[in-house]
């Protein structure tokens, strides 16, 4: 008797006895209690910061520092004094390392031997869209990696290119450029 219709019928066998990986998928309905979390719930909270992607206007360049294929050239937040903070905060924590406080590019990274990085005072630097730096920051440039991990907030991302701006603008200012009540408060200072 021949044992040829032995091997099929293994290998027949072998594949309908795995049956649950697809079908049944060990999951929580919608809901459901849970013995795995300790709060008892199956539904996560959502995370801080998570923006809905019906409720992204990807046309106005927000998340992405350009709209109709241009870079933003000029910033969709409005620039306020809390803003300005929130950017210097941000850009010390960030982004002084390696550009140091003034932006110059002499921070401790350079200091350290490695590549130094850009002079954000430079001239093209300052002629940069404020599109093109978000997207550096966003997504990096050069040697620069990205830091859309480390500040994940769009907003945050925003209020480092106007504190950018806002040190462009202070490398050339000069006495006559502050309101007249505090250039009271400088002149006392010197």
């Amino acid at each position: 008797m021949s044992r040829h219709w032995l091997l099929p019928a293994l290998a027949a066998l072998a594949c309908t006895a795995c049956r649950r990986d697809m079908q049944v998928q060990p999951k929580y309905t919608p809901l459901a209690l849970s013995q795995f979390y300790p709060d008892g719930r199956s539904a996560r909270p959502i995370p801080a910061g998570v923006i809905a992607t019906d409720e992204i206007d990807q046309d106005t360049g927000m998340t992405t520092g350009s709209a109709n294929g241009a870079f933003l050239t000029a910033i969709p937040v409005p620039v306020t004094t809390q803003l300005l903070e929130r950017g210097q905060e941000r850009f010390n924590i960030y982004c002084s390392p390696c550009h140091s406080r003034t932006g110059d590019g002499h921070g401790m990274v350079a200091r350290q031997g490695l590549k130094q990085p850009a002079d954000l005072n430079s001239d093209r630097v300052r002629n940069a869209p404020p599109g093109y730096l978000y997207q550096v920051i966003a997504n990096g440039y050069g040697a620069m990696d990205d830091y859309s991990y480390q500040i994940q907030n769009v907003r945050d991302r925003w209020a480092i290119v106007a504190y950018m701006r806002a040190l462009e603008l202070s490398r050339g200012a000069s006495l006559s450029d502050v309101p007249p009540q505090e250039q009271s408060r400088l002149e006392a200072q010197q």
